[in-house]
């Protein structure tokens, strides 16, 4: 049976949402377990900052098939220059699976930058009781050096609520399995013929935004070159012009082969807005690279996303406004 461990590294969590998550994810086949400070509480945060990396540390050294956090919100800036990354490139190769979104951002990319090394957890897969042998050839080979994580659902957000999107389950339970193969959606016409190969990276634009310019910014040699994707959730569409601006101004979006835009929602308009609107936003980035920039990738902070490898390489192809990212 395909092991499931919840945790929380970011934001304060409620029992509720958190509990229906793990009996649906039960449900669909996983053996679950929650983390033992997984509600645990300290001002807006699951717990202090030595609890939570404690909870990441905990997770990696047990290597389950499947981490999944709780939920975002923010907490995990805070704990990057403390996570010993070799123990969690160590349970990457030993078949774990991080999965998540939002805050979870700022540790898919720190994986991105920080070298494999042996760390201090390091150890064999079978001595923290956990024989992946069961486990097809093909899933070993998706996870190497790089630290290939999962941008994809939470257990409260998307598991733990009223109903759960009837997308967002079977690309997950695919994407897990190994059975996903690729995630297709619409765009705005005009690209109709693009064909292009890159490592997929990205995920929260404000948390991309952020690592910008420090130690846990992936390396040029990984991302150049790429198809990165971004969304977001209660910020006005200047302030994600202004965040893309940012990625412009610092050289990042013409180095991609490609931008995928998910959601931004959440946001109110403004009456100093005056006809400018996120699609007028959009327009001024574009205006200002030659980089493509796709909108209509269904990911953020809404009920249907697709779960697709961050820091795998991929193929971008566009038939008409029919769009195709493939691993």
């Amino acid at each position: 049976m395909t092991s499931l461990i919840l945790y929380s590294p970011s934001g304060v969590v409620a029992a509720a949402p958190l509990r229906r998550a793990a009996r649906r994810l039960t449900a669909l086949g996983y053996q679950v377990e929650i983390d033992e400070s997984a509600l645990a509480r300290h001002q807006r945060f699951a717990g202090d900052d030595d609890t939570r990396l404690a909870a990441l540390h905990r997770v990696a050294e047990r290597a389950p098939d499947i981490a999944m956090a709780t939920r975002g919100g923010y907490g995990l800036t805070r704990l990057l220059d403390r996570i010993d990354w070799p123990l969690i490139h160590r349970s990457i190769e030993c078949g774990t699976r991080w999965v998540g979104h939002s805050d979870f951002t700022a540790f898919q990319l720190g994986l991105l930058s920080h070298r494999k090394g042996a760390g201090k957890g390091a150890a064999s897969c079978q001595a923290h009781g956990h024989d992946h042998g069961h486990v097809d050839s093909h899933r070993h080979a998706d996870h190497g050096a790089v630290g290939l994580t999962w941008a994809g659902p939470m257990a409260c957000g998307d598991f733990g609520g009223e109903a759960v999107d009837d997308i967002t389950e079977p690309c997950f339970v695919e994407a897990m399995s190994g059975e996903l193969e690729a995630v297709g959606f619409r765009t705005e016409a005009g690209f109709d013929g693009l064909a292009v190969r890159g490592t997929l990276w990205g995920g929260n634009l404000c948390m991309v935004a952020s690592l910008l310019g420090t130690a846990h910014w992936p390396k040029a040699a990984t991302t150049r070159g790429g198809i990165l994707f971004l969304e977001d959730v209660n910020e006005h569409p200047y302030r994600v012009e202004r965040s893309l601006l940012q990625l412009h101004q610092a050289g990042v979006l013409d180095a991609q082969k490609a931008v995928l835009l998910g959601d931004f929602s959440g946001y109110r308009r403004s009456p100093l807005d005056r006809g400018y609107r996120l699609k007028t936003a959009i327009a001024q980035v574009r205006s200002l690279t030659t980089t493509p920039i796709l909108t209509g990738l269904p990911f953020g902070h809404v009920p249907t996303k697709v779960t697709m490898p961050v820091g795998a390489k991929v193929r971008l192809l566009v038939q008409g406004r029919d769009v195709l990212v493939g691993w």
